[in-house]
């Protein structure tokens, strides 16, 4: 057991979802803009952002035109230039503005600007500047904040750095930041959200005694990277030991299982993906725990990929029958896979059944489904779907009419990806193809042809055989004195 048996801490349930996001359970990240500008905007900082923004000039120019101001250097003031211009300038031309300001004031720039920076370098997935500023940071002997390990730990995780992560954990002492409940929470977070559970566990056996308070968070995070790797065994002792030690599995927790098993099942032993899953929630039930809409959308959404149909009608009619309110994901799941198996009729009846439910999609359910069609040849199809679309004052129409408009114009549409087209226009909308597309003479229409069947060679002794032939054809013809042609 990870843990060993003890009360158990009052926390408050996970939101449902991909990982723990609870705000006890996951890094507490500093906002990159928690550094407050004045209202109003001094001369000076504005010359500086200037500078610093330029695409004009190289590093050493930059340098050279910043020496040139007489502005009073400020650890706050550099902190204020890099927050404005983090957008803007590349991270190279910050990074060099940031050594020429400690230049300038050494000992000056305090530890929290110093971490300010790390963070920006970091977001920005510049693992060579956060790596230089690291070391000069633990050189100058400055303290590392909780927040910013945080921040660094994830990015390098998610850079494939997880190695380094963790040999940053192992040394924070010489940054002046402690081994407490923040930073092995901030490190088994990251190295479980991209799967690496076993280097987590490890962690969590070297530092038991620091993670009083945070166990269920702790139990959350290994699941889930167990989950990731798709290791059901592994995801299964998680549970079972979570459970020893009197903390019971909530929704989260079973969602993340089963989002592995579900995984698991949809490449290793497809027919075992219905029943498994319908074993899990059953599970559930025990526990007192009702499935909701994001557990049933996991088992559709593998359905879906296996191209599942009849099962996946199934589990959203069960889904109902059990009192779980189908979301427009479940919708989305449902229709998309009854068109790509080219069931038109009874896609477009879920879509009016999600409607009818007053549900309002996000743009991505129309996008994709309007996209499906369109690639299936079902343009009329998609085109309803278009009218579903407009009739909900949904917005962000654009992307559809940029599918739709060459579409019909390769399909020798012309007519009505004119009416289309203005009507994209009528509304304001610029859309990204060219009008030349409407013209029949500049747009070559698709016309599918018969595919013609390869002739095979003929064999050496086939052609041996009709060169005889035709010598004796050529001998008779001139034997009975016929032109021979």
């Amino acid at each position: 057991m990870i843990f060993s048996r003890g009360t158990t801490p009052r926390w408050k349930d996970f939101l449902g979802g991909q990982f723990c996001t609870a705000r006890h359970c996951r890094p507490r990240h500093r906002r990159l803009c928690s550094t407050q500008l004045a209202p109003l905007t001094p001369p000076e900082l504005q010359d500086l952002c200037d500078a610093v923004s330029t695409p004009i000039g190289g590093l050493d120019d930059l340098e050279l035109s910043l020496d040139q101001f007489g502005v009073r250097l400020t650890s706050s003031l550099v902190t204020r230039v890099i927050g404005r211009c983090k957008d803007e300038a590349p991270t190279r031309r910050l990074l060099r503005f940031f050594s020429w300001a400690r230049k300038h004031l050494g000992s000056g720039i305090e530890d929290k600007d110093f971490n300010y920076a790390i963070e920006m370098f970091a977001e920005k997935k510049d693992h060579t500047a956060m790596d230089i500023l690291i070391s000069d940071l633990g050189k100058e002997g400055r303290v590392m904040d909780k927040q910013t390990y945080s921040v660094v730990a994830e990015k390098l995780v998610n850079l494939g750095r997880e190695g380094e992560a963790l040999g940053l954990f192992k040394n924070l002492e010489k940054f002046k930041c402690p081994q407490d409940s923040a930073t092995v929470m901030a490190i088994v977070h990251a190295l479980c959200s991209k799967g690496h559970a076993k280097m987590a566990e490890g962690v969590v056996q070297h530092h038991k005694s620091k993670l009083e308070g945070i166990e269920p968070c702790i139990y959350r995070c290994l699941l889930y990277g167990w989950s990731v790797k798709e290791d059901v065994k592994q995801a299964r002792r998680i549970i079972k030991e979570m459970k020893s030690a009197g903390f019971m599995p909530d929704l989260f927790c079973f969602n993340a299982f089963l989002r592995c098993l579900c995984e698991r099942n949809l490449k290793r032993h497809p027919s075992g993906l219905v029943p498994e899953a319908l074993n899990v929630m059953m599970e559930m039930r025990t526990y007192t725990i009702v499935p909701n809409s994001i557990s049933y959308n996991i088992l559709l959404s593998c359905l879906g990929r296996a191209r599942r149909v009849k099962e996946s009608c199934q589990i959203l009619d069960q889904m109902k029958k059990a009192g779980c309110s189908p979301d427009w994901v479940s919708y989305y799941l449902v229709a998309r896979v009854l068109y790509l198996s080219r069931r038109f009729g009874k896609g477009n009846k879920i879509v009016d059944e999600m409607i009818e439910q007053g549900l309002v999609p996000e743009h991505k359910f129309y996008y994709d489904l309007i996209g499906i069609l369109c690639g299936v040849e079902r343009v009329n199809h998609a085109l309803e779907l278009f009218e579903r679309m407009k009739s909900s004052s949904l917005g962000g129409y654009g992307p559809v009419y940029d599918v739709l408009v060459p579409k019909l114009c390769r399909g020798g549409e012309f007519c009505k990806a004119r009416e289309l087209w203005d009507e994209a226009a009528s509304k304001g909308i610029t859309l990204s193809c060219s009008e030349d597309l409407l013209n029949p003479q500049i747009t070559e229409v698709f016309k599918p042809v018969r595919k013609v069947e390869d002739v095979k060679p003929l064999s050496y002794k086939v052609l041996r055989s009709l060169s005889l032939a035709e010598s004796i054809c050529k001998a008779f013809v001139g034997a009975a004195n016929i032109p021979y042609e």
